[in-house]
């Protein structure tokens, strides 16, 4: 389900770019982002995200162009984190296997000052912060998320 969702994101991120003209364009372009698509996978993804197709090729819909966004950071925090340790200014944060990616991506989404950057592997993501202090406001606000 996640890594639909980074794929979607992955496709709307590629049409903003501008119009591309065929599904095996777009499907060299996903790869070349990490993602391996087969062409039904594609099909349903362009359907899903309602997906214009002029004679100039897919675009993003009309209106805000948003069409899918990761869930809140508060739900996927509930949902995948397991534990939280600083060092510094720095949060290690523990996921359930498979899902740091993503709620590394909802971390980098938020306009909060603590977040530097993220860094995710598999079941664990690094948060960067400025200082101590702001670890340790980021750290209470995530424990908040959990409580």
């Amino acid at each position: 389900m996640m890594n639909k969702t980074l794929r979607q994101r992955a496709v709307l991120d590629v049409l903003k770019h501008g119009t591309i003209a065929s599904q095996e364009d777009l499907q060299r372009l996903l790869r070349k982002r990490g993602f391996k698509v087969g062409q039904a996978t594609l099909s349903r993804d362009i359907r899903d995200l309602n997906l214009s197709k002029t004679s100039h090729g897919y675009s993003l819909p009309h209106g805000d162009g948003a069409g899918i966004a990761l869930p809140p950071v508060s739900r996927l925090v509930r949902e995948f984190v397991l534990d939280i340790r600083s060092a510094q200014n720095l949060l290690v944060i523990k996921t359930i296997v498979g899902s740091a990616q993503p709620v590394a991506a909802a971390f980098d989404e938020t306009d909060w000052t603590e977040v530097v950057g993220t860094i995710a592997g598999d079941d664990t993501i690094l948060i960067v912060c400025p200082d101590k202090d702001e670890a340790r406001k980021l750290a209470s606000r995530i424990e908040e998320m959990l409580s």
